[in-house]
């Protein structure tokens, strides 16, 4: 799928990650949901190693996570992997990265649930700084270390752009902060208006002009005039998944492709 996008046109592909999924999930990944959105047995690959892999079969197309759990790492962990994959992609990593909606996740890695908030702020600081300075090091809440280098560094300025995901209000602000953008969940566009109506008060709010931080969110878009309609609604990126089948997918994207050239 991703090597066919690659070759159509499309501007990025993105996979979701976890460490590990508890056989008992505590947590929602929406409010209100009553039960995970996914069984404990779900199949969960390192985001890193597979996006490397498409990385040497594709040329141009972005290679993104959905959102990866930055803090249940150390930051080197998660700086390490992006800058490889930046290096490997020749500068076409997107770092999505979330505190998570399953709490005892977190658990099972041995850290506090309640705290991994607090934690991506740390870690989001800390990967920026490995992937630019060139020697780092830290004395924080949660991350301390005497002085270290860190290389290779990211092909990209700066390192891969960091797209903070969640909806959440302390989500939203950390993406308005400390991200380059916000990356939101699957919606359609009344769903999505308002939230993105939330999200551009709380960018006023904080002191930047709405519409400044840039929008990525899955939508359901099928038609010739979706992405115009996304658009107006000032989204800048949409995930798109047209296919109820895996064995779908191929025929479903190249038809999305040629609706919207």
């Amino acid at each position: 799928m991703a090597v066919l996008a690659d070759e159509l046109g499309y501007e990025s592909v993105w996979v979701s990650e976890h460490l590990v999924l508890p056989a008992q999930m505590t947590g929602a990944l929406r409010t209100g949901e009553d039960h995970p959105p996914i069984p404990h047995t779900a199949p969960v690959f390192d985001a890193f190693a597979l996006l490397a892999s498409l990385a040497a079969r594709t040329t141009r197309i972005n290679l993104g996570t959905f959102v990866y759990l930055l803090a249940i790492r150390h930051p080197f962990v998660g700086a390490r992997g992006f800058a490889t994959l930046d290096v490997l992609s020749q500068g076409r990593a997107i770092a999505g990265v979330g505190a998570g909606w399953l709490a005892n996740e977190w658990l099972a890695a041995g850290l506090d649930p309640t705290t991994r908030g607090r934690r991506l702020d740390e870690a989001i600081a800390l990967t920026r700084r490995l992937w630019t300075d060139d020697t780092v090091a830290a004395d924080g809440e949660f991350y301390r270390f005497d002085p270290v280098g860190f290389a290779p560094k990211p092909v990209q300025a700066g390192g891969p752009p960091i797209l903070v995901g969640g909806e959440s209000q302390a989500a939203m602000r950390r993406a308005i902060l400390l991200g380059d953008g916000w990356i939101a969940m699957d919606h359609d566009l009344d769903e999505a208006r308002a939230l993105i109506r939330r999200f551009r008060a709380l960018e006023a709010e904080l002191g930047h002009e709405p519409g400044t931080t840039p929008v990525t969110l899955g939508a359901d878009a099928r038609r010739p005039d979706d992405l115009a309609a996304w658009e107006a609604l000032g989204v800048d990126r949409i995930i798109v998944a047209p296919w109820q089948r895996t064995g779908e997918a191929p025929e479903a994207i190249r038809g999305l492709a040629e609706a919207w050239s």
